[in-house]
């Protein structure tokens, strides 16, 4: 049955414990923690509202506890500041990161592993290079909730369902993100159509504060409440049950790409097919001029903040 080891019982390692726990997806959740009376006691908790949810077994353990997990979840790292870019959180980050695997190495190195740490792409790849893992089996949570956040968005401007539109953000989970406005579609009709039909009654959609709004949504966040983790948590939900019950989904994770978009040995997101062994494979989408120098840049960024590490 389904197991998931959650590395790092902060905020957003918790809110996903918990998430899952009311989930139903799976049978065991092992929360793991330097700080370990931190861990047991959100564990005793959760424990505690057991009789409302589907049977589910959690426990506050150590590195030994990935043993036999379906999914490890690593969350743990740094917190980002408020007014902190992401990308500042990289070296003290990364070194955390290949501690925690190197931990983890001797119990389990079958698991996919979903990375939830900022900078996320560069921790990504940092997991990917130090594991020597197949790129398949490490998986960026990416800009799945950037995604999200853009649907709900469009939802709002047009009046409709977020689950009836269908919209991409790729590239860097971060400040160079690229909003694909010209592959949004609601209902399967393409934005531009939808918008000029009158019985819509869609309003009009200023792009440049859209895309504004979707890149600064977490940090407005954390300077409101201190971190972002109900999103976060949902979206890692939506991954764990794509691996799980090996759907064949496709969402916009972060990936090592090997000349896929005309990109090599660099990890950002794009459309993935996702299932039980972790990336099937790698959707190229048609991305129009400026979508493709865009994504040209934010692999750049990501590339030169890799290499300084290294």
């Amino acid at each position: 049955m389904p197991k998931i080891a959650i590395i790092g019982a902060g905020d957003v390692g918790t809110t996903i414990a918990y998430t899952l726990q009311i989930s139903g997806i799976v049978t065991e959740i092992v929360l793991i923690d330097i700080n370990q009376k931190l861990a047991q006691g959100q564990i005793m908790d959760m424990n505690h509202g057991l009789f409302f949810v589907p049977p589910v077994y959690l426990t506050a353990g150590n590195y030994s506890d990935c043993r036999s997990s379906d999914v490890i979840i690593i969350t743990a790292g740094a917190r980002q500041k408020t007014g902190e870019s992401r990308m500042s959180l990289v070296e003290r980050n990364a070194t955390i990161c290949r501690s925690i695997f190197d931990e983890i190495r001797p119990y389990n190195s079958t698991a996919v592993f979903l990375i939830a740490t900022n900078p996320l792409d560069v921790i990504t790849q940092v997991v990917i290079k130090h594991s020597d893992l197949p790129k398949h089996q490490v998986i960026g949570l990416g800009t799945v909730l950037d995604s999200a956040r853009f649907r709900y968005i469009i939802s709002q401007y047009c009046h409709v369902d977020a689950r009836n539109v269908h919209a991409y953000v790729i590239g860097e989970h971060g400040d160079s993100e690229v909003i694909l406005w010209s592959q949004v579609r609601i209902g399967g009709t393409p934005l531009k159509e939808f918008s000029k039909e009158s019985t819509y009654a869609c309003d009009p959609i200023d792009k440049e504060s859209v895309t504004k709004d979707i890149r600064n949504s977490a940090y407005h966040i954390i300077e409101a409440k201190g971190a972002t983790n109900y999103g976060v948590s949902l979206a890692v939900r939506r991954i764990v049950e794509a691996i799980i019950r090996d759907e064949n989904s496709v969402l916009t994770v972060s990936t090592l790409l090997n000349g896929e978009y005309g990109l090599d040995d660099v990890c950002l997101s794009v459309p993935c097919i996702i299932n039980r062994k972790g990336i099937k494979s790698i959707v190229e989408t048609t991305l129009d001029q400026s979508e493709e120098k865009a994504l040209e840049k934010s692999a750049e960024i990501i590339s030169d903040t890799y290499m300084n590490i290294c």
